[in-house]
């Protein structure tokens, strides 16, 4: 069957927004867009319908179509529970991290580090999480790792990639990871471990947090809102 129109303009929009290039707060012209897929504004406009009733468009009267911040409640809320349970989780499955473990999260954290070039906030958030995967998946509290789980798949839900409007916050992850992993080789105390995994995650928030700030304040504006 063939995609309809709205269908299409839906799928153009939406894999724009999962992949960051349109940021939260950017303003969705429909006749550029039109343009773009050389339609009429009538299947875009359709298409922002149904992104608006998924949420991830918010419409109003004199600003027009706009990607929607994230639900900063929901996000907080994840966040600060994910920073808990993780930190918590790293530190019990520390000691039951092999040298070979290591080595392989070494060698993911070396293929973000590559990527801060070009970067491709989806592709990085795929392997912070098959980094982060390595350091947790050895928890032996199975109720603990549930709620990383958990926390890591509402994540996925709320917004594709933290980091597509904050990039410049990979950089310093990649640092905190390598810290993270000395920790881990040198034995070092569970509460250490714990804290450094829990403060690596609460600075991705924060970080967010200052940028919906500043995107709120840039609301009202006629630009989009992006991340230099």
């Amino acid at each position: 069957m063939s995609e309809s129109k709205a269908q299409r303009a839906y799928r153009f929009i939406r894999e724009r927004i999962d992949d960051g290039r349109y940021v939260p707060g950017f303003r969705l012209v429909l006749g550029t867009i039109a343009r773009e897929l050389d339609v009429s504004v009538v299947p875009v406009r359709e298409a922002i319908r149904l992104l608006e009733a998924e949420g991830l468009v918010t419409f109003e009267r004199n600003v027009g179509a706009q990607v929607a911040l994230i639900h900063e409640a929901e996000y907080l809320h994840t966040m600060q529970t994910l920073a808990l349970v993780e930190g918590a989780a790293t530190a019990l499955a520390a000691p039951a991290i092999t040298p070979e473990r290591i080595a392989e999260a070494r060698a993911i954290n070396e293929r973000m580090r590559q990527g801060l070039e070009a970067f491709d906030p989806h592709r990085f958030t795929v392997l912070n999480l098959e980094f982060h995967t390595v350091l947790f998946e050895e928890c032996p509290n199975p109720h603990i790792l549930d709620l990383v789980h958990r926390g890591w798949n509402r994540l996925k839900v709320l917004r594709d990639s933290s980091f597509s409007f904050v990039p410049g916050r990979a950089a310093e992850s990649v640092e905190e990871h390598e810290r993270i992993l000395q920790l881990i080789e040198r034995g070092a105390e569970p509460l250490e471990i714990e804290l450094a995994a829990r403060r690596h995650r609460t600075a991705t928030l924060d970080a967010v947090l200052e940028q919906q700030a500043e995107a709120h304040k840039h609301h009202h504006g006629s630009e989009p809102t992006k991340t230099p």
